[in-house]
């Protein structure tokens, strides 16, 4: 037999093999379980902010002839704020891809890092959903947490989540500024003064917004210390003693989620503050635009600030801001 013809005569097998490999397998569904079972997932991203919520969607079943469930509940390694909940509705998503609750229970009960919910429909499978809002006794430090369902057999399952790291960050959002009324910002206060107020804490004064048309100079919104130039403040009366030099640098396309609530997924946490190096930077930032943000840090080093400019408003001579603030000592 020539050469060739064998070569090709011993691939036949292992062609037939991979064709026979290639068949679909009939699908079967699976066979549920018996007992009670649980799963848990974690809904929120980004970094984990002091007085904002933690989302987790705690999934529970059991089969409808082996009992039903008769309470569901979460313990917190560190208590909860006093509006930590757990929702006493049960989850499905319809067809139109919307998520329907169904009332399954009484309204959740906090008794200290315990949330629970006592079920009062008869559920043989459930799907809650939990908020923890981070209490100021959680900044900086991890919290963990356990989930557990109880069915009317007796049955109990516990499902652990964590550790999450809690953020240093403070976040103050929606700040309206005006030029000329409330335009002195304090990132200490996280807050904008009028000059009266102003005036009574000239030094927790660290930018001055204003507004400024001028020709053939891109002005507009600023955001410019007190103690700059005074040619990068004209015509503003900063109150006495407020002379503060905080660094200030320009950013473009960085639409922290947080602040900015678009579509952007992207977030400024704790570690982007610690790394953050402006110490060239000037102080001043002028021709400030929607959605631009800019880096900060005050002039006794204590802390350092991502600020976003959610609106701007040419007519007014005004603007929303919120900041993102972090301490450094």
């Amino acid at each position: 037999m020539p050469v060739k013809h064998l070569k090709y005569t011993w691939l036949l097998p292992a062609f037939l093999l991979m064709m026979a490999a290639c068949k679909d397998d009939k699908y079967a569904l699976p066979t549920a379980k018996n007992g009670l079972h649980n799963d848990c997932i974690k809904r929120t991203l980004g970094p984990n902010l002091v007085g904002q919520p933690i989302e987790f969607a705690y999934a529970m079943a059991i089969l409808p002839g082996q009992g039903k469930i008769v309470s569901a509940q979460v313990e917190a390694s560190i208590a909860g704020a006093p509006q930590t909940w757990l929702q006493n509705n049960s989850f499905y998503t319809n067809g139109s891809g919307d998520d329907v609750g169904i009332p399954v229970g009484d309204p959740s009960v906090n008794e200290g890092a315990v949330t629970k919910v006592n079920f009062t429909k008869d559920t043989s499978a459930a799907t809650l959903r939990y908020y923890y809002y981070i209490p100021e006794a959680a900044r900086g430090k991890t919290v963990r947490f356990t989930f557990n369902a109880k069915s009317s057999n007796g049955e109990t399952v516990s499902y652990a989540m964590g550790p999450y790291t809690i953020s240093k960050m403070d976040m103050k959002l929606d700040i309206p500024v005006k030029d000329a009324a409330n335009c002195f910002i304090s990132i200490a206060d996280l807050t904008a003064y009028n000059s009266t107020d102003a005036a009574a804490s000239p030094d927790k004064i660290d930018l001055v917004y204003l507004y400024r048309s001028i020709p053939n100079i891109s002005f507009n919104h600023s955001l410019v210390s007190p103690g700059a130039d005074k040619q990068y403040l004209p015509g503003v009366s900063l109150p006495p003693n407020a002379n503060r030099s905080t660094k200030i640098s320009k950013v473009w396309n960085l639409q922290d989620f947080n602040l900015a609530r678009l579509k952007y997924g992207v977030y400024i946490d704790d570690l982007d503050f610690e790394k953050l190096n402006i110490s060239n930077a000037p102080n001043y930032a002028i021709n400030m635009k929607e959605e631009a943000g800019a880096w900060v840090e005050t002039a006794d080093g204590k802390y350092r600030a991502y600020i976003f400019m959610n609106k701007v408003n040419n007519g007014s001579k005004s603007a929303v801001i919120s900041i993102k603030r972090y301490t450094l000592k």
